[in-house]
């Protein structure tokens, strides 16, 4: 089963200054659209190549467009043995129409 977490919850857990690493997994043409502040860019089809550099030892958020290769993206991190990661219900699509903060990638 994949852990999902909704835009509200993500939005909270980040002004509580919770340990979690947010990570886009979109293409970078989409991520030059924005992006929710402090995230990784990491593109999908890169993350069997650079499974390595993520920890294990924290909760990973991983977000795409709409929630839908995140979740395909988790799956296959899960079934790699890390079990802490978790989708962004409706990726940046629901982030964004909530209001939160989406910013350039540096």
């Amino acid at each position: 089963m994949i852990n999902e977490i909704d835009s509200e919850s993500l939005q909270q857990r980040i002004s509580d200054g919770e340990d979690q690493l947010l990570v886009d997994i979109r293409t970078p043409a989409e991520m030059a659209q924005g992006m929710i502040p402090d995230a990784m860019q990491l593109p999908m089809h890169l993350i069997p190549l650079r499974l390595a550099e993520l920890p294990r030892d924290r909760d990973i958020v991983l977000y795409c467009r709409s929630g839908a290769r995140s979740y395909q993206a988790c799956a296959y991190m899960q079934q790699q043995g890390y079990d802490r990661v978790i989708n962004l219900r409706g990726g940046i699509i629901a982030w964004a129409r909530h209001g939160y903060p989406v910013v350039a990638p540096a």
